[in-house]
This record gives structure tokens, C-alpha cells and sequence, in this order.
């Protein structure tokens, strides 16, 4: 027996069977879950909870009836999954901010704008829409091939028949097993528009069809700000980006003064966190044109704006707020669906369209096959109904005497299996109707509609009408002029592009920073005495720099590491306090010191000089750090890490060293450069011997340093002049003994 058992077992690689499952969940994943298909523009999940809505007859005139009712029957009968996967997907359905056309009328809280979740499904109540119906219009035509459900007791649509363009009306966004869609709304009367364009000239360029559908159509609406060439390039490919920017106009107020109202955010941005985010730029000086932010927002979205300043243009204001925070946002367009081929792709909107009709006219066809194999059946019942009517005597009595009348009655007046089945179940009160004339005119109706529907089945052109009229009826309903159907989201390609900056708009005030040994700075209002500080400092921690600055100006800080980073004065905290931790502005390390703090002035020039006598001169201008993470300016290590940056001002350099040894050269043998490691100023012969201190001076000025008697001159400096990268000569008769020049 256990010899049976062990022939039995199936050896396979681990590293095999894992890529075999994964590749069979990644395949359910997209097509089963994730992406929608290009033909209805819907995925499992939505096209099963319309379905269900459809068998429990919850149309546009129904009563609402509770979610909890359609979840539980999508949940037994379609869908084996979670319960908050399917209410989840119903929401939003329902959701007028995030579908275009909504196919969910919903009663009840069904969230809102402000990311406020919904109310459970036992509270919310549903029914569906106009659109809903469009979409399943001829379900029950054999239009579309049904499958079975997950347990085969009943069957579900593969994919809904109506000729509502839902992929591009509604979008749809998902994430699969590497790859992901996300697919933007449209306005339904442009992209019907698109369709006739396409029935007409199906070669039609992606720049025709853009100039029947600009763009997207948000259901929050705001301004797309993409010129045309931009908008046709993200539509021949599938992919790309859309700019747009919030809605807002202007309101005056008393004295001259005005405030600015938003009234459309971007689609997809959450109002709240908008909010929250723009509040915390106002506060951190980010936005210093920008006063206050006051949401008024009640159903329609009004956010108010107060400027710093009535003389602040209002358009350089919303330019900086455009440009600093989501109130412009790039929707990343990824036309990434599933094929009629059951294969996920990305499209362009050619591929998409001639899908949708190659579609439209499949179940064109199978909806005038459906109506032929009726009329054939009908007529054949109709045949039979005419000879009871000439023949009601004769039917009644054999009817009455004979024990197998259905077979007598087809070999007496020769029927068939169906017309004598008809007339058999045709109720006495219903031979009133069998009327000559009556059965006559509909045998006529009928074979005049199944010419028709031969014609059209024969004729592409008259298939191409049939779809075209399709179109147009739908145009109709969802007419621009209509409240659902008008454009929300307006192109407006001209936008100037207007470059702020937001310094100038800066009150200009003197300050004095104060930088401690820890990193913890501040700023003082007014330029206070630097010899008469008196401050306060954390225990431990003590003064390290102080300077004058003005609110405007950037303030620099050269770290150990040889990285500068810029600070706006403007934005620093009060000395009321101990201040904040730079660490906490900028991404300096831990370890790291900062060696000097200075206003930058970007038509200076600095020599930057690391702690073991290497050094150059760096231009202001490449000294102005864009981010938090600095700018690399000195190569340095560990043992040689930066030690000092001074404005020059001279023309000759002056260097002390550990060494006791002085050296003054030329200003000009010190190269200028953008970054590097630098070149030997002075030498120096043990790595215990560093620089003190280096200052630069004109040599018509002479050479002197400072100390707290006063100024030192010396008449001959000339014994210590030499070369760069030379040793220097013993520091001269009084020259202090910390080696510093002084301030």
C-alpha cells in the first residue's frame, strides 16, 4: 500500500510549480478582476451587479431597494467574493464625483468629495440609471454570448450589448499583477460624435477624431491646460499625462480689496486633503502670497482665498498655488483594457473606437437573427392560427371527440408540431380575436420587418445606419444642452504660463540669525548688536553664528560633508524660543557639522578650503542648493571633511595651521570650479596638522589680524609670502595663539 502511495506522488521544481500558480493568479487577476473590457468598459464585478440589478427589475421607475439586497444576490449567485469588494464597487457607481454618468442612482450617504466614507449597506438604497439600461439594452436578444455563474445555476453575460460608450464615458481605473489602468472620463455626446466620425471613416486620424472629443470630461470638471498636440500624442499611443487645474474666478470686496474662489478641484483630489495641504504651506510660509484658506464648500465645492496683500495680482497668486500644491494635478492616462480577444493591451482611442463598433455590429447581427428566428416562428403560428379561423367548426369538434386530437388535426388540414401546439393552448376567450383581417395584417407587418432585417443583414451600409442612429439617439438623450450631459472640464490651451517668484512678494525686513552649535537656528526681528547678544540656549549648547540678513534674503549653511544648503529667511522661526533644528529643514546628518552660515550672494564668490589644506573658489550662483538634500559643491572624507567657506573680497590669501606656520599667497594661483576635491593651498607634513584659520584681503590694504586689544598690523609681511601649496614660514611675534586672523 505505501508503495502505491509513493508511485503516486508527482515530483515537480519548486521554482516551476511557483511560476505555474503565480501565472494562473496574475492571469485571473487582470481579466477576472483588474481591467476593464474595451467593449462595455466594465469589469467583473460591475457588470455582475448590473446584471443582478437587471433580474430584480431595479429600473430608472422602480421603487429603491436596500444594497444590502442587491449585494447578498451578486454575493450568491455571481460574485464569491468579499461583501466590500462588491459595496465598494456599487458606491462608486453612485458616485457623481467619480463616474461621469453615474449607473447607481443612489438614496442614502454614499460619501462625498471630502473622502468622507460611506454608510453601510444596510442603510443605502439603489436603483438603477438610464445609463445602467443603455448599457444591458438587448440582454435578453441573444445579443452577447452567457456563461455559467461560479456554481452553474444560472448563467451571466460575458459582456453587456448596449451601445453606451462606458469605457470612455466613465474611465476606470484598476491595478493588476504588473500592470495597471487608468482611464479617463468623457463627455458622451463628443464621444458618439467620435463614433460616427469612425462608422463613416474608419482611417480617420487620431487628430480628427481629437477634434470631435478635446480631451477628457471630468465629472469635477476644472481646465485642461494641454495644448492639442499634447492631447493627440497621449491618444495615438494609450498613454500619457493630462494638466488640469482647478476652476476659480474672482470676487471684489470693499476698499479695493478681492478674494479668489475656487469652485473646481482636479479630478481625483480629495477636497479635504487639499485643504489640509494648501493650510500647511500657508503656515509653513510656503505660499507667502497666499493669507488664508477658508472652505465654504456646501454640495458645490467654494473654497475661498485670501492674498497677503490687495496688490498682489490675483493670477500670480493662483500661479504660485498651481505650481507649489495639487490644485494642478497630472492625471497619468494608461488606455490599458481588455481586448474582444480576452488579451489585456494598451490602445490608442483608433483601436478603441473600431472595437467598440466591431462590437455594436455583432450584436447588431444577433439581435436581427434573434428577431428573424421569431418572426419565422410567428409567421408559422400565424399560418396555423388562419385555418382554425376558416376551419373553427371542424377544429372545435375533433378537438372535442377526438382522443389524440393533435394528431389528428395535423394530418387533417396538414400543420406542424407548433401551429397545432398553439392552437391547442389558445384560450376560448381569445377566438374572438381570430379575425381574418387581424391575422392577415400582422402576417404582412411581419414579413415586410423580416425583408428589413435580411437587407440589413445582407448590407453593411444599412448596418453602419442602424449603429449611426444608435449613436444619435444617445447624443440625444445626453445632449450638451442637457444638466448631465453639458461639458464640465473646459479646454482652455492658450493659459498663460506666468513664472512667480514668490520672493518678491516678500515683505522686506532686517533680521539677525543666530545659529547654535547643535543646529537649532532662529531669526530676531531687526539688526541687533552681535556684541551685545544675550541668549538663551539649551543646556550644553551655545552660540556658533550670528549675522544681520534681510527677510528676503537665502541663507546658506556648509556642512562637513562639502554640501551647501539654502534656507529662505523668511521662512526661519522666531527667536522667541530656542528656534528649530535645521535637521529638520534640510537632510543634514546627524554627524555632520555645519562649518559656516552666511547670507548668499549669488554674484559673489567663495573659497570653500577642507580641514587638511585643500581648497578653490566656487561662484555664488553654484552655491544656491534646490532641495532639501543640499548640493554636493567640495569632495571630501572623513579624515579630510570641509572646514571653512568665506565671501573673498581680496586679492591675497592668508592661511594659519596647527603647524604654527603662516602663508600668504596670490588670490589667483587658487582655481575656480563648479565641485571637485580642490588643490593643495598649504602643506602641510603630518595628517595631525590642519588648517586654523584663512582669510583673504588686498594686498594695498596690508595684512593684519584682530583680537580683543584691537587691530595688528604688520609694516613687512613679505617673509611669509610664498607659493601656493607650500609649508609658509613660523607665525610672527604676537599673532594670536588660536591661530584665528579674528573677525
Amino acid at each position: 500500500m505505501a508503495k502505491e502511495v509513493v508511485e503516486k506522488i508527482d515530483s515537480q521544481q519548486l521554482a516551476d510549480a511557483l511560476s505555474t500558480r503565480y501565472l494562473s493568479y496574475a492571469v485571473s487577476t487582470i481579466v477576472s478582476r483588474a481591467l476593464p473590457d474595451v467593449r462595455d468598459g466594465l469589469k467583473p464585478v460591475h457588470r455582475r451587479i448590473l446584471y443582478s440589478m437587471l433580474r430584480q427589475k431595479l429600473s430608472p421607475s422602480a421603487a429603491f431597494r436596500k444594497c444590502a439586497t442587491v449585494v447578498g444576490d451578486v454575493l450568491g449567485h455571481y460574485h464569491p467574493h468579499g461583501d466590500s469588494s462588491v459595496y465598494d464597487a456599487m458606491v462608486r457607481l453612485a458616485q457623481d464625483f467619480s463616474v461621469r454618468y453615474p449607473l447607481i442612482d443612489g438614496q442614502g450617504n454614499f460619501g462625498n468629495i471630502d473622502g468622507d466614507p460611506q454608510a453601510a449597506y444596510r442603510y443605502t438604497e439603489s436603483k438603477m440609471t438610464d445609463a445602467a439600461m443603455l448599457i444591458m439594452d438587448g440582454i435578453d436578444e441573444d445579443s452577447v454570448d452567457m456563461m455559467p455563474n461560479f456554481d452553474g445555476t444560472t448563467v451571466e453575460p460575458v459582456v453587456m450589448p448596449g451601445a453606451f460608450p462606458n469605457l470612455l464615458a466613465n474611465g476606470g481605473m484598476g491595478i493588476a499583477v504588473g500592470m495597471a489602468t487608468n482611464i479617463p472620463t468623457h463627455n458622451v455626446a463628443e464621444v458618439c460624435d467620435a463614433l460616427t466620425l469612425m462608422v463613416d471613416k474608419p482611417d480617420s486620424t487620431t487628430a480628427q477624431i481629437c477634434r470631435k472629443m478635446i480631451g477628457p470630461d471630468f465629472p469635477t470638471g476644472g481646465v485642461l491646460i494641454d495644448d492639442f498636440d499634447t492631447i493627440v500624442k497621449n491618444y495615438e499611443s494609450g498613454k500619457g499625462s493630462f494638466r488640469i487645474r482647478a476652476r476659480w474666478e474672482i470676487e471684489e470686496l470693499e476698499r479695493g480689496g478681492y478674494q479668489v474662489v475656487i469652485t473646481e478641484i482636479p479630478y481625483g483630489i480629495i477636497k479635504s486633503k487639499l485643504m489640509e495641504q494648501i493650510g500647511e504651506m500657508v503656515d509653513a510660509k510656503k505660499l507667502p502670497l497666499i493669507d488664508d484658506i477658508v472652505d465654504e464648500s456646501t454640495t458645490d465645492v467654494r473654497i475661498v482665498i485670501t492674498p497677503k496683500s490687495r496688490n498682489i495680482p490675483a493670477d500670480k497668486m493662483m500661479a504660485h498655488l498651481f505650481a507649489m500644491t495639487d490644485a494642478e494635478y497630472k492625471f497619468n492616462m494608461n488606455f490599458n483594457v481588455i481586448d474582444s480577444r480576452g488579451a489585456p493591451r494598451v490602445m490608442g482611442i483608433r483601436d478603441v473606437l473600431l472595437e467598440f463598433i466591431a462590437h455594436q455590429k455583432n450584436v447588431l447581427c444577433r439581435r436581427s437573427r434573434w428577431r428573424l428566428a421569431n418572426i419565422e416562428r410567428r409567421l408559422e403560428i400565424l399560418g396555423g392560427l388562419l385555418v382554425v379561423y376558416l376551419n373553427l367548426d371542424r377544429v372545435i369538434e375533433i378537438i372535442r371527440t377526438e382522443d389524440e386530437p393533435k394528431a389528428v388535426l395535423m394530418d387533417e388540414f396538414k400543420l406542424t408540431d407548433i401551429q397545432v401546439e398553439s392552437i391547442l393552448n389558445t384560450r376560448l376567450r381569445a377566438l374572438r380575436k381570430l379575425e381574418e383581417m387581424e391575422i392577415r395584417r400582422e402576417d404582412k407587418n411581419l414579413r415586410e420587418e423580416r425583408e428589413q432585417l435580411n437587407a440589413l443583414l445582407d448590407s453593411a451600409e444599412i448596418q453602419n445606419n442602424q449603429i449611426k442612429a444608435w449613436f444619435a439617439d444617445i447624443k440625444k438623450q445626453y445632449d450638451k444642452k442637457t444638466a448631465l450631459g453639458r461639458r464640465r472640464t473646459t479646454w482652455a490651451p492658450e493659459t498663460e504660463e506666468i513664472i512667480v517668484n514668490a520672493d518678491e512678494f516678500i515683505e522686506k525686513e532686517p533680521l539677525t540669525i543666530i545659529l547654535s552649535n547643535m543646529g537649532w537656528i532662529r531669526a530676531a526681528k531687526g539688526h541687533l548688536d552681535l556684541n551685545a547678544l544675550d541668549l538663551k540656549f539649551k543646556e550644553g549648547d551655545e552660540l556658533a553664528f550670528a549675522f544681520h540678513a534681510m527677510s528676503t534674503d537665502k541663507i546658506n549653511l556648509f556642512g562637513s560633508s562639502g554640501r551647501m544648503f539654502t534656507l529662505t529667511a523668511n521662512d526661519l522661526p522666531s527667536a522667541r524660543g530656542f528656534g528649530e533644528s535645521v535637521r529638520m529643514m534640510a537632510d543634514i546628518g546627524a554627524e555632520e557639522n555645519i562649518v559656516a552660515a552666511f547670507v548668499l550672494n549669488t554674484s559673489a564668490k567663495y573659497l570653500v578650503v577642507s580641514r587638511h589644506g585643500n581648497g578653490f573658489i566656487v561662484a555664488g550662483e553654484n552655491c544656491v542648493a534646490q532641495t532639501r538634500t543640499g548640493k554636493q559643491v567640495m569632495n571630501t572624507d572623513d579624515k579630510n571633511p570641509a572646514a571653512f567657506c568665506i565671501t573673498v573680497t581680496g586679492d591675497t590669501v592668508a592661511m594659519s595651521g596647527s603647524n604654527d606656520k603662516l602663508l600668504i599667497f596670490p588670490l589667483a594661483e587658487i582655481p575656480e570650479m563648479i565641485r571637485g576635491k580642490g588643490v593643495i593651498l598649504q602643506k602641510y607634513n603630518a595628517e595631525r596638522t590642519y588648517v586654523l584659520d584663512v582669510m583673504t584681503f588686498n594686498a594695498t590694504d596690508g595684512f593684519g589680524w584682530t583680537t580683543g586689544r584691537g587691530t595688528t598690523r604688520l609694516d613687512d609681511w613679505t617673509p611669509w609670502t610664498g607659493k601656493r601649496a607650500t609649508q609658509g614660514r613660523t607665525i610672527p611675534v604676537g599673532f594670536p595663539r588660536s591661530g584665528k586672523f579674528g573677525k
